[in-house]
């Protein structure tokens, strides 16, 4: 069966129970529809749960993703089965992976969080908010340039693109304005995709709406003629953007097929942006669960590496165990086997792709957090395959257990749960990769070298100029989100394994102010994503009755 024929055949609970099983009143949800609700904020603390964190991040995976959803949600399950009470934490996916290649990012099998097809398309309108207040903003900016400018803001030096929640790399590169003098001020822009935009960022970190109100104010949408950053509140926009996302920073509530509360809000690429839910989302469900099961987008080189330095100082908690999701097949192709090959065993190949893995253990490791891989099971997975990453993993003191979500939900995940209990009852003291005080141009060179293997960082001509023109404007200590491939270590996608001594190229650096972070160009990274030659959409159908197919 498909993803969606199995959700299909679920029976929901009415959203009301799902609240009411972690607290939560009627008066404290807004129902969108029988079985979705947003939270209403703030959400008072629960003093008798333990209120533990556990990260689910991955190894850098195949086109096709390696399932860390799917674990994740049947780790949440798991823990549940076993009286542990326990929220998930996601992100909410967007439509470009959706109508392209990846899929949504609602788990699969028997470990999903449903009302998929809702979740996977519109949702609650959250990513149609953002789109929507981001475009907003530019149409304003571009306005204020046509009238008056009394800020002397330079068409050719507007930073803030428009957005689109879908993959279209014909926007990457637009000319906008023309048409005679009543249609704008031509200038030269483009279109991001809504995940990777700063506004989805700034709704990812806020702390409440004013908090949200003061990043939007932040932003930097670009420079004067004489080269002085301009902002949202110097142009006194800050207000009209905060109201069309009253409602979206409100955290999203629904519930798995086996009914573990789920709490979906926010959905940032991890390679184009931070790859973590929302600040908001997390500490709900840390307020009201003994456990909290959250994910990090991509590898453990981005996501996570992202949560632990950009989104931990703001949640104020540390996770207390790191889920590393690993699958047979994405170690075979990381080892350098075809990707038309990897239903059939390849040891040899295994064997080399672990180094993949390895390093993404040694680098959780040094944060000085406790780790257990879970391989996410394929029915192709041989025993000879299996043996051969516990053999490896136990060398390096990391426990290994074969968690089976995909085929048997939550029952299939249950040594998963144990394990993570056990870690996560150990004491840790966490290490930050580097510290606040660093330069921009240091915490680039802690993260390429210590994270990825790299052995320098090549900074552009453009990029020098800005690390110089950053510290004069007092932004060099802001932490950095860098944009790079999430299948290699490297900045070049076909450089699998874990390869050394590199080089490491960054090619412009763009202020998020409003998010609290610079972001890290590398490479050939697009901010806006291309659909592939045969992209999932072509596959969908709907009928009369408005069944649909072919959604996974």
């Amino acid at each position: 069966m498909t993803d969606i024929e199995i959700a299909d055949q679920a029976t929901m609970k009415p959203i009301q129970e799902i609240a009411k099983s972690i607290g939560l009143s009627d008066n404290q949800i807004e129902q969108y529809g029988k079985y979705k609700a947003k939270i209403s904020l703030p959400v008072n603390e629960q003093a008798d749960k333990k209120h533990k964190l556990i990260l689910v991040t991955s190894i850098n995976p195949t086109p096709a993703g390696e399932g860390k959803s799917t674990v994740l949600v049947g780790l949440g399950d798991a823990l549940n089965q076993l009286h542990h009470q326990t929220i998930i934490a996601m992100r909410e996916p967007s439509m470009g992976p959706v109508f392209g290649i990846k899929g949504g990012a609602t788990g699969g099998g028997y470990s999903q969080v449903i009302p998929m097809e809702d979740i996977n398309l519109h949702f609650t309108g959250d990513l149609h908010a953002l789109t929507s207040a981001n475009n907003t903003l530019a149409a304003l900016i571009d306005n204020y340039v046509m009238r008056d400018n009394a800020l002397n803001l330079d068409p050719r030096r507007i930073i803030w693109k428009r957005v689109e929640d879908v993959n279209d790399r014909a926007l990457r590169n637009v000319i906008t304005g023309l048409g005679g003098v009543m249609q704008g001020v031509p200038r030269q822009t483009g279109f991001d995709i809504t995940a990777a935009s700063e506004l989805m960022a700034i709704l990812c970190l806020s702390a409440d709406l004013m908090d949200l109100k003061k990043r939007i104010g932040q932003i930097v949408v670009g420079y004067t003629y004489d080269r002085q950053p301009v902002t949202v509140h110097q142009l006194g926009f800050e207000d009209a953007i905060t109201i069309l996302l009253k409602d979206a920073i409100k955290p999203n509530l629904v519930q798995t097929l086996d009914h573990t509360p789920a709490i979906i809000h926010g959905g940032p690429f991890a390679n184009i942006a931070h790859g973590c839910n929302s600040v908001l989302a997390t500490q709900t469900a840390m307020k009201l669960a003994d456990y909290t099961v959250t994910e990090a987008g991509f590898g453990a080189d981005l996501g996570a590496e992202k949560f632990l330095d950009i989104k931990r100082p703001v949640l104020g908690k540390t996770p207390d165990a790191i889920v590393i999701v690993a699958t047979v097949r994405a170690l075979e192709y990381n080892g350098g086997a075809a990707l038309a090959d990897l239903k059939n065993e390849q040891l040899p190949a295994l064997k080399k792709g672990l180094a993949n893995l390895n390093r993404h253990i040694h680098n959780m490791q040094n944060y000085g957090l406790p780790v257990v891989v879970a391989i996410n099971h394929f029915v192709n997975d041989t025993a000879a395959e299996v043996q051969t990453i516990e053999n490896n993993c136990k060398s390096l003191g990391v426990n290994v257990v074969v968690a089976d979500s995909w085929a048997k939900g939550g029952q299939g995940t249950q040594d998963l749960a144990k394990e993570v209990v056990r870690l996560a009852d150990q004491s840790s003291t966490f290490q930050p990769l580097y510290s606040a005080d660093d330069s921009i141009e240091d915490k680039v060179n802690k993260i390429a070298k210590h994270i990825y293997g790299a052995g320098e960082v090549a900074f552009s001509k453009k990029a020098r100029k800005q690390l110089k023109q950053f510290a004069e404007f007092g932004w060099d200590k802001l932490p950095v989100c860098v944009a790079k491939t999430q299948y290699s270590f490297t900045d070049d996608q076909t450089q699998l394994g874990a390869p050394e001594g590199f080089t490491f190229h960054i090619r412009e650096f763009v202020p998020k102010l409003g998010a609290g972070f610079i972001v890290a160009l590398s490479g050939n990274m697009m901010t806006m994503p291309g659909l592939s030659k045969h992209p999932a959409a072509a596959k969908m159908t709907i009928d009369k009755d408005g069944k649909i197919t072919g959604l996974f």
